[in-house]
């Protein structure tokens, strides 16, 4: 038996979509599949501005921009997440302050967040890992207290909810991520959420490349031009297409990977319970939107060998992320501060295969195959 990590779903509609696009004569970005997108995200999630982007990478770089994010600036955020939480802020000039993650699950440790604002601290970026929400009532205090912009990396974290709220419909911006690895999908993709509606003019401008065309094309205005910095972050019409195919289906996906997440977590409690591994913490605040199954172990020579055993299994399981403040680019600008629950998300954490097509009895097989390399 071979068992991939990933296994991107196809819903059946993506290429009609795909056609329609093309035969509107449109293919450009902000057309037809493009609003359907926006409209999906604002009327089922409360997010009160939804722009498409090219990636959740793009996204991030939107909000820094958004945020007049410059050289000086201190940017707080967790050490353990993807390279691009970071560089949308370092693109800009700003100094990253990393923060450790809890004890309890990779999120950033809430505890530690207020000893690391100075007056150059312009933003606190939160990840929610997982899609597992981060304890946003104490973060959003900061926020009112110290005067600071939240930023929700919410790239793992489609319909995932905080005390009822969805995530990415929180912070003052939000970003999410529709990489073939994500719930849903468009190949590469991502969506910049906005909340405060300050930033609702700017965040079009930015995205049409610094010009107000999006104005233009409403009628608003009788000409457009250069108004401001910006790129190119719009996404064609075709990959909002393949999105919005997918969008439809979320509750059918979802329903099934929740289906395959509580399986392995049945399956594997045992273990935890014998101090073989630790599962997934969910904190009663949040929800659970089945993005990953991830298992910690005891060392990173447990957790190759680990790897090895599943993959002569015919099994791929991954690990994660390097924490960014060991990074080769970054450890020489960290100040030093040890982070050890990152240094252990890094060491021990490890991906189990998670993905629509994977099938309870596969789910069975790996969990055996984890079982067998305990008790050899």
């Amino acid at each position: 038996m071979k068992i991939g990590f990933n296994k991107p779903f196809l819903t059946g509609k993506e290429t009609k979509y795909i056609s329609e696009a093309v035969a509107s004569g449109k293919i450009s970005g902000n057309g037809m599949f493009t609003k359907k997108c926006h409209a999906f995200f604002e009327r089922n999630y409360g997010i009160q501005k939804a722009l498409l982007t090219t990636s959740c990478t793009d996204a991030l770089e939107m909000a820094a921009i958004l945020l007049n994010v410059e050289e000086g600036d201190e940017v707080i955020m967790p050490s353990y997440t993807f390279v691009s939480t970071a560089n949308a802020f370092v693109l800009r000039g700003a100094s990253i302050v990393f923060a450790d993650s809890s004890q309890y699950n990779p999120n950033l440790d809430v505890s530690l967040i207020e000893e690391l604002i100075t007056s150059k601290t312009k933003a606190i970026v939160v990840v929610h890992y997982a899609g597992i929400a981060c304890d946003m009532d104490p973060i959003l205090e900061l926020s009112r207290k110290h005067d600071l912009f939240i930023v929700e990396d919410a790239a793992q974290s489609i319909d995932s909810y905080y005390k009822g709220k969805a995530l990415g419909s929180i912070g003052h911006l939000s970003t999410f991520s529709f990489h073939e690895t994500k719930n849903v999908i468009s190949g590469e993709g991502g969506l910049l959420g906005i909340n405060d509606e300050y930033f609702n003019e700017r965040s079009e401008i930015i995205w049409e490349k610094g010009t107000n065309r999006s104005a233009f094309f409403r009628g608003e205005i009788d000409k457009y031009g250069w108004v401001d910095i910006g790129s190119s972050f719009l996404p064609s019409e075709v990959i909002a297409a393949f999105l919005y195919a997918q969008l439809e289906q979320l509750k059918v996906i979802q329903e099934k990977r929740k289906k395959i997440w509580n399986r392995y977590q049945e399956l594997l409690g045992p273990l935890e319970e014998k101090g073989f591994l630790n599962l997934p913490s969910i904190p009663e605040y949040a929800t659970n939107n089945a993005h990953m199954f991830y298992i910690l172990l005891s060392s990173i020579e447990q957790r190759n060998a680990m790897i090895e055993f599943l993959k002569n299994d015919g099994i791929n399981a991954v690990f994660h992320y390097i924490s960014l403040h060991g990074s080769p680019f970054y450890r020489d600008k960290h100040d030093g501060r040890d982070l050890p629950n990152a240094d252990r998300y890094t060491n021990t954490l490890l991906r189990l295969p998670m993905y629509y097509e994977l099938e309870i009895s596969e789910v069975e097989f790996i969990v055996d195959s984890i079982k067998r390399f305990f008790n050899e």
